[in-house]
């Protein structure tokens, strides 16, 4: 009898401590854009989990039982909406009545101007400097409104990092507008960077609309090379989580320099080239400066 009391005992202690331990809210996120950006934001007060992997491609990402798993206990969801994830609604059902927001809520869409998908908004709000604002604000309303308690942490914690990423794409805004008007293209495999464009006031064309769709047709590639041509585009970038080699196609038959790598969608691993929200919008628009300026 004494040692069921004493065993008893121990059980509720251990639980006591995992209680307290796991006092931090549990955030769960799409992908692991905004899981970095989760963390920022959260810093000591939450546990951020991404459902999706780095270097996933998340437009047609298919959850497995292990990616299930990983939700569960889960006290709110982030995620983008806009059409972006559509696997995720039924995701959503596995983990019962938990709270999710739409991290896109407040920006300006921006239409999608051809393919399969013409007219709808195109989903890639978060590249942008601009409409990281919007995106850190809503993450600090849904941590706020699930941990009230540790409000005001979300909030100063919010506020620095919008902060950083203001002084960060200070000089890069600043590099891009020096440019020619006439040079202040931004032409990639997908339309992923629509948002960044705006911001940067580029003007934007693409091989394909979105990683959804047929990529690198023939159709396709002869479109863009005839506005390449036409408007002597002299940079061309392709994305990080599809094939670069429609891209180096159009760059050989116009003769015009390949730029590289962009990111949008998917961190690199903590070893890779962008570890971080930061480093991905960082990377991604000073490889588009070098690009436009190697070629003055």
């Amino acid at each position: 009898m004494l040692f069921i009391k004493v065993l008893v005992l121990s059980v509720l202690v251990a639980l006591g401590g995992a209680g307290s331990a796991s006092a931090k809210i549990k955030v769960l996120t799409s992908f692991t854009v905004f899981a970095d950006m989760a963390r920022n934001v959260a810093g000591e007060h939450a546990d951020v989990v991404s459902i999706t992997r780095e270097g996933a491609e998340i437009h047609m990402f298919r959850p497995t039982p292990g990616d299930i798993k990983r939700g569960l206990g889960a006290d709110v969801v982030l995620w983008n909406g806009l059409g972006l994830e559509t696997w995720f609604e039924r995701y959503l059902e596995n983990l019962g009545d938990v709270p999710a927001f739409t991290l896109s809520d407040g920006i300006e869409p921006i239409a999608i101007a051809e393919g399969a998908y013409e007219g709808r908004a195109n989903p890639h709000g978060w590249m942008s400097p601009g409409n990281a604002m919007i995106y850190i604000d809503n993450i600090v309303r849904a941590l706020s409104e699930t941990d009230p308690d540790n409000a005001d942490a979300y909030a100063a914690n919010g506020a620095r990092y919008k902060d950083e990423i203001t002084a960060t794409f200070a000089p890069i805004r600043a590099q891009i507008e020096a440019l020619p008007e006439s040079r202040r293209w931004l032409v990639s495999s997908e339309a992923a960077f629509s948002y960044l464009a705006a911001d940067f006031g580029l003007k934007e064309a693409s091989i394909w609309a979105i990683n959804a769709d047929s990529q690198g047709s023939p159709q396709q590639v002869r479109r863009i090379i005839d506005l390449i041509r036409d408007n002597d585009i002299p940079v061309i970038f392709s994305e990080s989580t599809v094939s670069p080699k429609p891209a180096e196609q159009v760059a050989r038959e116009t003769g015009i320099a390949y730029g590289g790598i962009l990111y949008v969608d998917s961190l690199s691993t903590p070893d890779g080239p962008v570890p971080t929200y930061l480093d991905l919008l960082r990377v991604t628009s000073q490889t588009i400066v070098n690009g436009l300026t190697a070629t003055q």
